[in-house]
């Protein structure tokens, strides 16, 4: 099942760190399929406060996205973009081909005793 890596970012200072982050990030996701779905796009805010940008990230299940995380090469990455970016990053799960939220409602309907 596909996992994905997602970070919200808030406006931070671009400079050389920031590049050289950008730059070599690809190089740390290869080995473990890793590739972008959202990267540096203008977000449309449609409820609650956001302030920033979202970057989402692929991996093919979530024990690669665990070990790009956890992989030096991106743990020495890491601090050329939390030294001048704020923001959080999560790896989650997603859903597996064929899912339906409704089967989902029913088994919580049940659990709630609803």
């Amino acid at each position: 099942m596909t996992a994905y890596a997602i970070a919200t970012m808030r406006p931070g200072t671009m400079n050389e760190d920031v590049l050289r982050y950008i730059e070599e990030i690809q190089s740390t996701m290869d080995p473990f399929e890793g590739r972008f779905l959202v990267h540096g796009a203008q977000v449309e805010v449609v409820e609650g406060p956001f302030p920033g940008t979202v970057v989402v990230l692929a991996f093919p299940d979530m024990e690669r996205a665990r070990a790009w995380y956890a992989s030096p090469a991106y743990q020495a990455l890491i601090p050329l973009r939390t030294r001048h970016i704020p923001g959080e990053v999560i790896l989650v799960d997603g859903v597996p081909p064929g899912y339906d939220a409704t089967k989902t409602a029913a088994r919580l309907r049940a659990e709630a005793g609803l």
